[in-house]
């Protein structure tokens, strides 16, 4: 059963921002990425999808109810975490989540409690003093705190120092496991890449592709910097793989699932150092669609 769908949607701002024509839906207990460059779009089908705004032509639904005039209804059963949070500055941290919990008629604080614990933020500290990393770590107890069963989390763990962002995915999996529905927007691939079934790919306000997460793996590439003896060899090793100029006596080369075929030529040439990484996302979006990166 489709918990989240959105069917058609056109939403244009001109000058070709928007986005357009786009349709996806997440499955019940799915968690979904949905994955793009900073101003691709994402934000904007969220904000669709909570109610904010309306599409100029096309639906969105929350389990089987529209999104902008059943918005009430839904938020019973939704957590959202925005991309930009605003907070009440002269509250304490505690201060504002007891307003937020009573807004949605919570009894109980005892889930709030437990995620402040988890992710080591203090809520006697004034909001205007926070950090980014705090007041993140306020949106995500705030998104939580109802337990709810659906998730709408706008590039959630932005903000967020590398261990909490561990922490944070997770506990993404550990919701995964209850069944909850999650569609979290991120322009971090690892993140997407460790705790979504599917991915939908945006790019300038279209959909390009909507695909299993295993698939969308098999697409990413290892990039390899092969430093070699002299210059004639890094020329002719970079001729044979297709690898790029990088100084020189260097070639970068982007590899995907070869990986002993590129080992075996490597052994044909006069290797001095050899280094590899991931894939960035700039470098995944080049490689996945094409065209420049935006």
């Amino acid at each position: 059963m489709s918990v989240i769908s959105v069917n058609n949607i056109t939403k244009d701002y001109g000058n070709s921002r928007g986005v357009f024509n786009i349709s996806f839906t997440v499955e019940d207990g799915e968690v979904m990425g949905f994955l793009g460059p900073n101003g691709a779009g994402k934000t904007t089908t969220i904000r669709q999808l909570m109610g904010f705004i309306h599409p100029d032509s096309g639906s969105v639904s929350i389990n089987g109810m529209d999104c902008f005039t059943k918005s009430h209804e839904i938020q019973k059963s939704l957590g959202y975490l925005p991309g930009e949070i605003a907070l009440m500055n002269d509250m304490t941290g505690m201060e504002f989540i007891r307003f937020i919990a009573k807004m949605k008629g919570l009894a109980s604080l005892e889930r709030a409690k437990e995620l402040m614990a988890y992710f080591e933020l203090d809520p006697r500290v004034r909001i205007k003093k926070m950090s980014k990393g705090m007041k993140q770590k306020m949106g995500i107890v705030v998104a939580f705190m109802q337990d709810p069963a659906i998730l709408i989390l706008d590039e959630p763990s932005s903000g967020l120092d590398p261990l909490m962002q561990n922490k944070f995915i997770d506990m993404i999996l550990r919701e995964k496991k209850k069944g909850k529905t999650i569609l979290m927007s991120s322009h971090i691939f690892e993140e997407v890449e460790k705790t979504c079934d599917r991915v939908a790919i945006i790019r300038q306000g279209y959909i390009v592709a909507v695909d299993n997460i295993a698939r969308l793996q098999k697409s990413k590439r290892k990039i390899f910097t092969v430093e070699l003896s002299d210059r004639a060899s890094a020329a002719a090793f970079a001729e044979k793989t297709g690898g790029t100029p990088d100084g020189e006596n260097r070639v970068a080369c982007a590899v995907s699932s070869d990986i002993d075929s590129f080992i075996k030529t490597l052994a044909e040439y006069p290797v001095v150092d050899l280094t590899a990484r991931s894939q960035t996302l700039e470098e995944f979006f080049l490689h996945f669609y094409g065209g420049e990166a935006k």
